[in-house]
């Protein structure tokens, strides 16, 4: 934090009676939900969010933030490090089950910055990001064929796993879909998995817990983490929580008192109940008596499903009940196009970021550290969040018309860069090659009136065109250049922010298409 900014914020502070101390940081993140799925976002969502819109009047919503990729995994990775994933081994898709560690061991995560300056710290929920397992014959983790058990060794303790990154309490599942199938408590599994996966939901083999309930997952997160930040306020640490929702994810399995709750099928119903698990949490922080000196945030990892995954996917929704989860955006998860990665970003800090606004400012999740830092008035070491901006002066309304980001590097599941700056935004691969996991439909395509040539790459000006309809690459190439050259600074240099070269884990490889990912 600038030292003026710093001064601005204590004296706020103290003319408004509130407590200079450090906040309590709450974030919230989705899983595949979409920008369209929301009341706040799109007035014509099907799919009541009532807490989630009310949240929206009580703090900022931002129209223009981004996940840094359109899958899961590397958002997760550059939301605690600050730095894009495609910056290590794990350049297109996510990991895949009993999968190493993505984080190295002595990376800094929003975790350990936070644990640095006297912050309690959990993660609860889904994980994905990789951890290390004992195993019965010491050979590596045979992942099986169907109904097969695993050589894992679930009476030892994982290792590398969200405890060791960050946090001092861990409870979740790894991946919903993915083994093994039981529930984590710091390293160790909730029981022993002993059975062969059971049910049509489960679509990757592996052992699991007996009596395993996939519909219990999301209650069971909700009321853990709902106990610990009743704990935790009532302690003299600040905390932080990162509540990372399995929902509205597949396996797409709402609770039965949600079942039928909206017009638009069991996906409806299961953004209805995250919707609902959201607000038990902003319920006990406002029971504990911490609302005031509490950041929450909430936002999705990536966009909303396509078929395939889920049924009835992004695009059949549209079809078969009227709702768009993109809204008027193109594309959905695995995309480089807006709809991959423009998501749902919600802030509410009372007292600090004032109720009911909005901001279009271009914000990244991987801005979390660098926010945190300022937020704390701690300086970042050089080699970490080398892709992360502060967005704390547009969190108080303190900054001007000038972006507080240059530009962000997009991502997509199958490895295709984008890059956008003002609005301009580059995809930096060739069009025929699909975009997407299983592609737009015909009838959207001629509903939107598409162009469809072929060129090296794809640039749109999202000013003028928000629904990325028209390549304007061959009518702008000078456009196209300098975003190819910033883009390829970003790489070659290890980071795109202000500091000292970086080195990135590999050679950054080109764009290819690869088989379509599990998850």
């Amino acid at each position: 934090m600038s030292f003026f900014m710093l001064l601005l914020w204590l004296a706020l502070s103290a003319q408004r009676g509130q407590s200079t101390d450090p906040p309590n940081i709450v974030y919230i993140l989705a899983d595949d939900l979409g920008y369209g799925d929301l009341g706040c976002y799109n007035p014509d969502s099907k799919i009541p969010t009532p807490r989630l819109d009310r949240f929206a009047a009580q703090g900022m919503r931002f129209r223009d933030a981004h996940s840094p990729s359109s899958v899961c995994t590397p958002t997760r990775y550059a939301l605690l490090t600050g730095r894009y994933a495609w910056r290590t081994r794990l350049q297109r898709n996510v990991l895949g089950p009993w999968d190493k560690p993505l984080i190295a061991e002595n990376r800094l995560t929003v975790g350990k910055l936070l644990q640095q300056q006297g912050y309690a710290t959990a993660c609860i929920g889904k994980w994905h990001l990789g951890q290390n397992y004992a195993t019965t014959d010491g050979k590596p983790v045979i992942g099986g064929v169907k109904n097969a058990l695993s050589n894992v060794d679930f009476t030892q303790a994982m290792s590398d796993g969200p405890i060791t990154r960050g946090f001092d309490h861990y409870f979740g599942t790894i991946v919903p879909n993915y083994p093994p199938y039981c529930f984590f408590e710091n390293d160790r599994t909730v029981g022993i998995p002993s059975l062969p996966m059971q049910g049509r939901n489960f679509n990757i083999p592996g052992p699991m817990v007996p009596n395993w309930k996939l519909e219990n997952i999301l209650p069971e997160l909700t009321d853990h983490a709902v106990h610990w930040v009743e704990q935790q306020a009532h302690s003299r640490k600040p905390f932080f929580l990162y509540f990372s929702l399995t929902s509205p994810h597949y396996p797409v399995v709402p609770a039965r008192e949600f079942v039928g709750k909206t017009p638009v099928g069991a996906y409806g119903d299961f953004v209805y109940q995250t919707d609902w698990s959201i607000g038990q949490i902003l319920d006990a922080i406002d029971r504990a008596g911490v609302s005031d000196n509490t950041l929450v945030i909430f936002t999705s990892d990536n966009g909303a499903e396509v078929t395939g995954e889920v049924n009835p996917g992004v695009y059949d929704r549209v079809q078969q009940f009227g709702h768009r989860s993109s809204g008027d955006l193109r594309g959905a998860k695995r995309d480089a196009w807006e709809g991959g990665h423009r998501v749902p970003f919600i802030a509410r800090w009372p007292g600090k970021i004032q109720a009911g606004t909005f901001s279009d400012a271009m914000i990244c999740h991987a801005d979390l550290m660098a926010t945190l830092a300022e937020i704390l008035v701690q300086k970042l070491p050089e080699n970490a969040a080398e892709d992360s901006v502060s967005i704390l002066p547009i969190l108080l309304g303190k900054h001007g018309d000038s972006p507080m980001r240059e530009a962000i590097v997009h991502h997509s599941a199958r490895g295709k860069f984008a890059i956008r700056q003002g609005d301009w935004v580059l995809i930096d691969a060739p069009t025929g090659d699909d975009n997407g996991a299983n592609g737009e439909p015909q009838w959207l395509k001629s509903e939107r009136g598409y162009q469809s040539h072929r060129a090296p790459g794809e640039l749109y000006h999202l000013g003028d065109d928000f629904a990325q309809r028209r390549n304007l690459y061959f009518e702008e190439p000078e456009i196209v250049s300098n975003l190819k050259s910033l883009l390829k600074k970003y790489i070659d240099e290890g980071r795109s922010t202000q500091g000292a070269r970086q080195a990135n884990d590999g050679v950054i490889q080109p764009y290819s298409a690869p088989s379509k990912s599990p998850n």
